[in-house]
């Protein structure tokens, strides 16, 4: 039975702060309530402190000042008893990579102290709960992220706890295995256990009761999150009917006086407008009067945007320098030939083929362990294909990787940049790697030092950086050598909403300089901003198309204008659906 929401709350903050070193506080006088019983979003880009809060709420951390009361239990006090009541999933859960499935859930059974006698039951019941009892005997490490998350979210509740704290539970997992975490931890709220669920992906705050959103250490709401959608209610339009190419629209559109902020959706624009502002007369004057303009249902982020101070606007500093590349060469930027990748017998890419064009976006999408990174990492440079060939700007991957090399820039999440070296050293490492020298070396990294304001920073260490200033460097690095190809491999997971737009500001306004990008992601809005996507699946392409084609494929009565959500799970599960019945009929 769910806890009622007149009941004491499970956790109450008060005034909770929190500083480390000279840096601004983690956490500035925040406060707030977890209820049994329901799922409470805490909710921010990372550095908001949401870790800083859930590691408090653990007694892991203390508050340098306020208080924090956990099941009836003060945290500077009792935190033994806390821990004992609670199960706590940290962000990079301790998983052991050379342990089964198995021996993670017998090593955490005996740091949890879990009666042998009872271990059968609950280990059944866990197994079946999170699917994973066909894979008992699979090494962690060869888990995919949604599985290695449901084996830790197993190992948290292996003592039934009435709490349970999750830290981005959902961070690098694809949609179909976040639906699946969602689904598991709404049935434990039906028990009366109270959820806590961190996430920067603020579409999940929406699937949350309640929410606390962090910024920067501030508390900038608490409450329903519909209450705070609803703010920019009657404010939120869709453009559609638009001619020409989308990228220089939305561009124009960001520099209307009144315009809060815009995005794509597919082959329309999504624009959040202040309050009394003439729609009419603003897509009149970004795109002509034959548009259609219709309302469209607000969402968090648009509501979040908006609470900030709206989007960094159209302008890219970073595309003004950049040399335009030729146009009338029809010749495709980025090639994929059959490309095939075999790891023993497993084969975790087979015959991927598609073309693109100079001055496109090409998403790869699909689940974990679906071949999207391994396509990826063929395709630029970084693993060699057991069959077909990749070209990048008319060279093969296999016998001319040094001249490809130089055409492309790489971008990733992880790794793109050397933590032990100052932004300064990154920039100077990163020009020489691309052939940068002399003068023009000189002048690109200036020109990258100005246009991304790295000179109050230059001297850090890039591991010391707040993310959103990790994201801007690796950019910087991946494209001070003006490549015709840009490779970005989920480049934005974590970030905040405003520097996610800057960050596709630049890349769009690339694109219009005749830049054409290859990029993973599983923010599925992110996907709306490519020409053309492949779902990759089980090792193999099976969708390729418009976002609006994928989505128009899934359309159904009940469901007539999906989402690319809804795109992504209905395709993936038709071609499970498929394979099923061709296995049935073999």
């Amino acid at each position: 039975m769910a806890a009622s929401a007149t009941s004491s709350p499970f956790v109450q903050i008060a005034d909770v702060s929190k500083r480390f070193g000279t840096a601004p506080p983690a956490l500035d006088a925040v406060s707030g309530a977890i209820e049994g019983g329901h799922i409470t979003g805490l909710v921010g880009p990372d550095g908001a402190g949401k870790t800083t809060l859930i590691r408090m709420m653990t007694g892991l951390m203390m508050p340098d000042g306020g208080t924090i009361d956990v099941l009836g239990f003060d945290t500077r006090r009792d935190p033994a008893r806390i821990q004992a009541a609670i199960g706590y999933m940290p962000q990079r859960f301790g998983l052991y990579e050379d342990l089964s499935v198995q021996e993670n859930l017998n090593l955490y059974a005996d740091l949890r102290g879990l009666p042998k006698a009872d271990r059968p039951a609950t280990f059944d019941e866990l197994l079946t709960f999170t699917d994973l009892k066909r894979f008992t005997g699979r090494l962690a490490g060869q888990l995919s992220g949604g599985m290695k998350q449901k084996l830790g979210l197993a190992c948290a509740l292996l003592k039934k706890p009435r709490l349970l704290l999750l830290d981005e539970p959902g961070v690098g997992v694809d949609p179909i295995s976040r639906r699946d975490l969602w689904k598991m931890v709404k049935d434990l709220t039906t028990e009366g256990i109270g959820v806590v669920w961190s996430t920067a992906y603020l579409d999940e705050a929406e699937a949350c009761d309640r929410v606390l959103l962090l910024n920067q250490g501030k508390l900038l709401f608490t409450g329903p999150p519909s209450e705070l959608t609803g703010r920019v209610d009657g404010r939120v339009f869709r453009l559609s009917g638009l001619t020409g190419r989308r990228r220089p629209i939305l561009a124009k559109a960001l520099d209307q006086n009144g315009v809060i902020d815009g995005v794509m959706q597919g082959a329309s624009i999504r624009l959040v407008v202040e309050a009394n502002a003439d729609v009419a007369a603003i897509a009149t004057a970004i795109a002509g009067a034959n548009i259609t303009t219709a309302p469209a249902s607000p969402r968090f982020e648009d509501a979040f945007v908006d609470m900030l101070g709206g989007g960094p606007g159209g302008r890219s500093r970073l595309a003004e320098t950049t040399t335009a590349l030729p146009t009338d060469d029809d010749k495709p930027v980025i090639e994929a030939r059959g490309l095939t990748k075999r790891f023993g017998d497993f084969t975790a890419a087979q015959d991927i083929t598609f073309q693109i064009p100079r001055g496109q976006i090409f998403g790869l999408l699909g689940p974990n362990g679906a071949g999207k990174s391994t396509t990826f990492k063929m395709l630029c440079g970084l693993l060699r294909p057991t069959g077909g060939e990749g070209r990048v700007a008319g060279f093969d991957l296999r016998r001319d990787t040094a001249q490809a090399r130089n055409r492309l820039g790489y971008m990733a999440q992880k790794f793109s940049l050397y933590g032990d070296l100052s932004v300064a050293q990154n920039l100077d490492f990163f020009a020489g790697v691309y052939g940068l020298s002399g003068a023009r070396k000189r002048e690109r990294i200036r020109l990258m030092t100005e246009i991304f304001d790295f000179a109050p920073h230059a001297s850090l260490s890039a591991k010391d950086l707040p993310l959103g200033l990790k994201q801007r460097l690796a950019l910087a690095c991946a494209v001070m050598h003006e490549p015709e190809a840009l490779f970005l491999d989920e480049p934005t997971s974590g970030v905040d909403p405003i520097t996610r737009r800057e960050f596709w500001t630049h890349i769009n306004a690339l694109v219009e300089k005749g830049v054409t990008v290859l990029v993973t992601t599983h923010f599925m809005d992110e996907a709306e901003y490519c020409d053309r996507i492949s779902l990759i699946y089980r090792g193999r392409s099976i969708a390729l198309g418009s976002p609006d084609d994928l989505k128009a494929s899934v359309a159904t009565t009940a469901n007539p204008d999906p989402t690319m959500e809804d795109a992504f799970i209905a395709l993936v599960q038709a071609s499970e659906a498929d394979d099923t019945a061709g296995k049935a009929a073999a």
